[in-house]
C-alpha cells in the first residue's frame, strides 16, 4: 500500500503536510535534492518515511502518525541522529573560493571572491554541503554550544531562506538566458550583413543560431516566472 493511498487527502495538500514536518535542512541525506522533493516523494507513495537523519526518531513518529503508519527505525544508509551543528569556516585557510557560498542552500555564508567567508552561524542548518566543495578544508561542523534542539521556527526559517535562495537564482537564470538570446539576434543580423560566406555557409550559421534562440524562447515559454516578491 502506498503513502498516498492512506490519506483521503489530494497529493499536493498531503505533500505541504510532510513538508511541515520535515527540518528543512535541506542536506539531501535522504537522497533527495530537498525537504521538498523529499516531501512530495513519500506523498506519492516512492519513498519511506524514514530517510530524513535531522528529523531522527522523532521526525519519523510524526510523519508515521500523519499517515497512519507504523513508525520505521532510522534508515543506515542515509545517516545517523547527531546533535545540532553549525559550519565554521578557518579564516587563516579560506582563499575566497566562493565554493562553499554556491553549495549553502540557504544563504547564510556570506563573502566575496578572493576574499574571507564567514557563516552565519544563527541560519545555519548544519547541512554539511559546504564542507565537501572547500579546496583548503577550511571548512568544519562543530556542536552548537550550548547544546539546543532545531526547532520548527528554525525549520520555518530555513523554507523560506531556501525559497528565496531558488527564486533569486531562477531569476538569473533567465536574465542570462535573455542576454544571450540577445546576443544571438544580434548575431544573425550581423551574419545577414555579411559579404564574407557563401550561400551555403551563411544558411549553416543562421540555422544554428536561430535553434538556440528557439531553444532559448522554449524554455521562457515553459518556465513559470519567478515571484518579484520573492
Amino acid at each position: 500500500m502506498t503513502c498516498a493511498s492512506l490519506n483521503p487527502l489530494p497529493a499536493a495538500t498531503l505533500a505541504d503536510r510532510i513538508d511541515a514536518l520535515l527540518p528543512q535542512t535541506q542536506c539531501t541525506q535522504c537522497d533527495y535534492a530537498g525537504c521538498r522533493p523529499y516531501a512530495e516523494a513519500i506523498a506519492g507513495g516512492t519513498a519511506q518515511i524514514n530517510r530524513c537523519p535531522p528529523g531522527g526518531t522523532e521526525g519519523i513518529r510524526e510523519l508515521a502518525a500523519l499517515l497512519d503508519r507504523r513508525p520505521l527505525p532510522l534508515d543506515p544508509a542515509c545517516g545517523v541522529e547527531r546533535p545540532l551543528k553549525v559550519a565554521v569556516i578557518d579564516e587563516a585557510l579560506c582563499i575566497g573560493c566562493t565554493l562553499c557560498i554556491q553549495a549553502c542552500p540557504v544563504d547564510c555564508i556570506v563573502g566575496a571572491p578572493r576574499k574571507m567567508h564567514t557563516v552565519i552561524a544563527s541560519q545555519c542548518t548544519g547541512c554539511d554541503l559546504c564542507v565537501a566543495p572547500c579546496p583548503t578544508d577550511c571548512v568544519v561542523m562543530v556542536e552548537v554550544q550550548p547544546a539546543r534542539n532545531w526547532t520548527r521556527a528554525d525549520a520555518d526559517a530555513a523554507r523560506r531562506r531556501h525559497a528565496e535562495r531558488a527564486a533569486r537564482q531562477e531569476r538569473l537564470r533567465l536574465r542570462d538566458e535573455h542576454r544571450l538570446a540577445g546576443k544571438a539576434v544580434a548575431k544573425l543580423a550581423e551574419l545577414d550583413a555579411s559579404d564574407d560566406l557563401s550561400a551555403e555557409q551563411l544558411a549553416r550559421k543562421k540555422a544554428v543560431v536561430q535553434a538556440a534562440i528557439d531553444r532559448a524562447r522554449a524554455r521562457r515559454a515553459t518556465t513559470p516566472s519567478p515571484d518579484p516578491t520573492a
